[in-house]
């Protein structure tokens, strides 16, 4: 499963640079995850500082 960026997010953009498929873009007030992309390795909620990131 593809991980999603909750509205917790902040827009700082530390996952968008550890993102190894550069599945992560910035959105409408958030970063957005390309489910198609993604390959759920889990390094985008490894840096964000609030949690944003899940798995779904």
């Amino acid at each position: 499963m593809a991980y999603q960026i909750s509205d917790e997010c902040i827009s700082c953009g530390a996952c968008e640079a550890e993102c190894p498929v550069s599945a992560i873009s910035e959105g409408d007030g958030k970063y957005v995850i390309d489910a198609d992309t993604c390959i759920s390795c889990g390094a985008c909620a490894g840096v964000c500082p609030v949690s944003a990131p899940s798995e779904q």
